[in-house]
């Protein structure tokens, strides 16, 4: 079964126990992901097989997109995240992409912006010791993402931790 943070229970009742109660009110888990939980359980019980190895780790939403961050105990093909993010797409009427928990900024950035592609990222060192990132997109691909910059810059920033910019590169 998919681990969630979450008991079973209460995520597939809506009822939750003071416990999740109380992880949802602190804000360690957010209202919208106890529904991105029962739609990944209804899921695994369904169609999708590979989610009982799968472990969830955090939901990012921002106006129309909603970024889910799992682990899996195997490598899963891009193509079946596909499939997957599609599916969630159809249960919860957001765009979803599904990314695997990853420290690499390149990977995930990449998944995150698809189909626009990355030339590169550079790691920018502030005088106050803290770190900014600056993805660069080819102006081609910047047209898929523009309309949308900032909220994959505010979802790419929580996932990563730190500040992340998005520009057009030149070629």
């Amino acid at each position: 079964m998919v681990k969630i943070p979450l008991d079973y229970i209460c995520v597939k009742s809506g009822i939750l126990c003071p416990r999740c109660q109380f992880l949802v009110d602190s804000g360690q888990v957010k209202e919208f992901e106890v529904e991105v939980m029962r739609a990944l359980i209804e899921l695994e019980e369904s169609s999708v097989k590979f989610l009982k190895d799968a472990e969830y780790h955090k939901s990012y939403r921002e106006d129309n997109i909603l970024v889910v961050v799992l682990s899996f105990k195997k490598k899963i093909p891009p193509h079946e995240l596909g499939k997957l993010s599609r599916a969630l797409s159809n249960k919860l009427n957001i765009r979803v992409k599904v990314v695997p928990k990853s420290n690499d900024v390149r990977q995930l950035a990449t998944l995150v912006l698809h189909p626009a592609r990355i030339l590169g990222i550079n790691t920018v060192w502030l005088p106050d010791g803290s770190t900014h990132y600056v993805i660069r997109v080819p102006r081609s691909d910047f047209r898929i993402i523009s309309h949308t910059r900032e909220v994959y810059e505010k979802i790419l920033s929580e996932i990563i931790g730190q500040e992340v910019e998005i520009r057009v590169a030149e070629i």
